[in-house]
């Protein structure tokens, strides 16, 4: 049946205005003042904005790490993405050394296959990039619409890869229109901090941020930026933390350097001190990179604004306290590295961010949406609200006033990183394709009705760098 919104405030990137809202098969049909409404199921937006569907750009369900899985699958992970606004996320699917790409990505359909509640697709994980690896990848980006490839900087001996594996992944993405993306911190150096700490007896869950210093992901930032501007390729650097990395990415950009960042919603209002709570439950807060000094938060919301970083990804990866994170107590170096955060991106970033005039309205949906459908091929299918784009609608009340618990929420896990955090401003009702999948709060969606896209490849937005680089291994 045909929907129209009518007596909201329709905001994008760029627009923000009084209008109805034509919905059917999916898409959005028309745009306009008093939009003739016959045989059309009426939808009152009054007192509420009109957002374009969120794009969670870093998620990892029912992903193993850790010798243990994440709690939150693809059916309670985007059931929990959707009552937080978010209409589509894009996951990464991680690859085994010596093991076919295809193998993997197989894998991830099968975990997603008649679960996901909302749109849904892959980023891929490289460890290696041999001749075998090398004939693959163009295969996956062209008949997976699989885009983007994930860099692993840290986590040496499980998912880190050298230089020269994120060298010729970059070689290889230029070529074949692929972003890059990275994790970036200095794993070699971080494995030796964190031997230091147990050998000297400091095991507790603080452990884990004293040994991943910002230096190492500022370091860590800028050899990669390094390596973007030599192959003249396109970068985006996920979860950035802390000034060091910041600084990294504003220097290559002023170069016109492709280079691309995002951050967190739990580096932008948590710090450091949340590891250092007593009875282990500063295991609760493990996650890499970790939490930092609060000033740098400062430097984050600046960074949003100004657009040296672009978007804010959940990076949701939920383990339980009791049963999963507790693997660690006694040794910090084996606490399941990832917290529950998927859910309450979107209230985070408007409320400390749009009612605290830290960022603008549309710049807020720039970031939560629109930026990441831009550089991962989604773009205008999703990421905006105009004529012949998915219906993807959220209807979100700036007025409600909520306190985030896990008692509340709606993710598989028993606890919330932002427990007790007052925010303002929620999703009432949130539209997939034009259908309810949250209907004044309620869930009434179906598992399996999140279709998998396909992406198409990235285009470039930056200029190149004027000096000749090097862009399939001869100069």
């Amino acid at each position: 049946m045909k929907k129209i919104i009518k007596n909201g405030i329709i905001v994008t990137a760029a627009d923000t205005y009084t209008g109805d809202v034509a919905l059917e098969n999916g898409i959005i049909t028309e745009i306009g003042l008093n939009l003739l409404a016959e045989g059309a199921e009426i939808i009152d937006a009054s007192g509420c904005y009109v957002f374009p569907g969120g794009i969670d750009p870093h998620t990892h369900l029912d992903m193993p790490f850790g010798g243990t899985v994440t709690a939150d699958d693809f059916e309670t992970g985007t059931i929990a993405a959707a009552y937080g606004g978010t209409t589509t996320v894009i996951d990464f699917c991680l690859t085994t050394k010596g093991q076919p790409l295809q193998q993997a990505v197989d894998t991830w359909h099968h975990k997603s296959q008649d679960k996901a509640v909302i749109d849904y697709s892959f980023h891929l994980m490289v460890s290696e990039l041999n001749d075998k690896v090398l004939g693959e990848l163009p295969q996956i980006i062209e008949n997976e619409g699989i885009t983007s490839l994930k860099v692993f900087m840290a986590y040496k001996n499980t998912f880190q890869a050298d230089d020269g594996t994120l060298f010729k992944t970059l070689q290889v993405a230029k070529r074949e229109g692929a972003l890059v993306m990275v994790h970036a911190e200095n794993g070699d150096v971080i494995e030796y901090l964190v031997e230091q700490a147990l050998a000297a007896g400091n095991t507790d869950p603080i452990y884990h941020a004293l040994t991943r210093p910002p230096e190492l992901e500022g370091e860590a930032t800028g050899r990669a930026a390094y390596l973007t501007e030599l192959t003249d390729s396109q970068l985006y650097v996920v979860h950035v933390t802390c000034a060091e990395a910041v600084g990294k990415i504003a220097e290559a950009r002023k170069k016109g350097l492709r280079i691309y960042g995002e951050t967190c919603p739990q580096y932008l209002v948590l710090d450091q001190t949340a590891l250092e709570k007593p009875n282990f439950e500063g295991a609760k807060y493990v996650w890499s990179p970790p939490l930092r000094e609060q000033w740098n938060q400062d430097v984050l919301w600046d960074a949003l604004w100004s657009g040296s970083l672009q978007t804010i990804g959940s990076d949701q990866c939920s383990f339980n306290f009791k049963g999963q994170k507790d693997l660690g107590l006694g040794d910090f170096s084996k606490i399941p590295n990832g917290g529950p955060t998927i859910e309450d991106r979107f209230s985070i970033l408007y409320s400390e961010g749009v009612q605290k005039g830290r960022i603008s309205l549309n710049k807020f949906v720039d970031i939560i949406s629109t930026s990441s459908a831009k550089l991962f091929g989604l773009f205008p299918q999703k990421g905006t609200i105009a004529v012949g784009s998915d219906a993807d609608i959220v209807i979100f009340d700036p007025s409600i006033e909520r306190t985030i618990s896990a008692e509340s929420h709606h993710m598989n896990v028993d606890y919330n990183a932002f427990e007790g955090f007052e925010v303002k401003g929620e999703p009432v009702s949130v539209l997939s394709r034009g259908e309810f999948v949250i209907r004044n709060k309620e869930f009434v969606g179906k598992a399996g009705s999140g279709k998998y896209l396909q992406r198409k490849r990235f285009a470039a937005e930056a200029p190149r760098p004027s000096k000749t680089a090097i862009s399939g291994g001869v100069v």
